[in-house]
């Protein structure tokens, strides 16, 4: 009988998001934490046959999956599965499936990217600390109408958060890889040079995907172009800025500020140096992470694992 685990259920959602008790399986354990050590992770999941993720909160790099001899599903959340390494799967003869499509519009990643450019810019988090030890007003901050955004990778979410800016009266300018200044124009931003947009940009907000391309995109070279009076945005993934390079940047005041919900290795670890920075407002990977979005990933998750112990698994991102 296949023993499933669910993996990294932080907040308590997924038993009572689907029927997993419909599945004729021996066991089904949920874990409520990320094990971010190699040799912790294997003792926790070598029984299992099949694995339920939530999106990339565990990683499965060659070395994880070479020490899973059980393993042959991996019942993956969203449509990417980069905290999983795919030639490694695929030779271990390790399925991967994936859940397409999102409850109501699928919108809640820039919505949060527009809550964390408010916040940052008006000093929300500090004012709020601020206030709870008996200070009032303790920071000048300014408003975002009439300044410039940029957005790094117009994509579906770059293109919302573009109309957010637009609305906002802000300027919007945009790069990314397969962006032209056509499709720039259509959605009311003006397409400009790599350079132009960190040189420009009040605001500079990411929605590339992490790829091989993207990974370590924006260096110190980048940051030294953009304004002092500037602040980066990050809902994407950690690892498309240079940590070391972010780190400099807001240490020296070469940047105003940052807000940033995706980091190099999630959970941020306890006294990790952006925990101590007061120009940085941190935010746990709530992009995608809804009651409805997740709530929707444990039922599709459920059709994929019911699927493959049928024998007919769908949704296979590695066939």
């Amino acid at each position: 009988m296949t023993r499933i685990a669910i993996l990294d259920d932080y907040l308590h959602l997924a038993e009572g998001a689907a029927d997993w008790a419909s599945l004729p399986v021996e066991s089904i354990d949920i874990f409520d934490n990320t094990i971010l050590d190699q040799d912790g992770l294997v003792d926790r999941l070598a029984p299992f046959e099949v694995l339920v993720t939530t999106r990339e909160r565990t990683r499965f790099p060659a070395e994880v999956l070479e020490r899973l001899p059980n393993l042959k599903l991996i019942a993956g959340t969203g449509a990417r599965q980069a905290n999983i390494d795919m030639d490694a799967a695929k030779r271990l003869g390790i399925t991967v499936c994936i859940t397409t499509g999102l409850p109501s519009r699928g919108n809640s990643t820039s919505e949060l990217t527009w809550a964390l450019i408010m916040a940052v810019t008006r000093h929300i988090a500090i004012e709020d600390r601020q206030m709870r030890e008996g200070q009032w007003q303790t920071r000048v901050a300014e408003g975002i109408g009439g300044k410039t955004l940029g957005i790094l990778g117009m994509g579906r979410l770059g293109t919302l958060v573009a109309g957010y800016g637009n609305a906002f009266d802000m300027d919007v300018i945009a790069w990314g890889p397969t962006l032209d200044a056509e499709r720039a124009a259509a959605n009311n931003a003006a397409y400009v040079s790599w350079d132009e947009l960190f040189s420009r940009s009040d605001i500079l907000s990411i929605h590339v995907p992490l790829t091989d391309l993207s990974r370590g995109w924006v260096t110190a070279r980048e940051f030294e172009m953009m304004k002092p009076t500037s602040y980066l945005i990050n809902t994407s993934r950690g690892p498309i800025v240079e940590e070391t390079a972010l780190l400099d940047a807001l240490r020296n005041d070469v940047i105003a500020g940052a807000a940033l919900d995706v980091y190099d290795i999630e959970p941020l670890p306890g006294g990790h140096p952006l925990l101590g920075l007061d120009n940085v407002l941190l935010a746990p990977h709530l992009g995608y992470a809804t009651g409805d979005t997740l709530r929707y990933f444990m039922a599709a998750s459920l059709e994929n694992v019911q699927a493959w112990l049928n024998g007919s698994p769908v949704n296979v991102f590695n066939p």
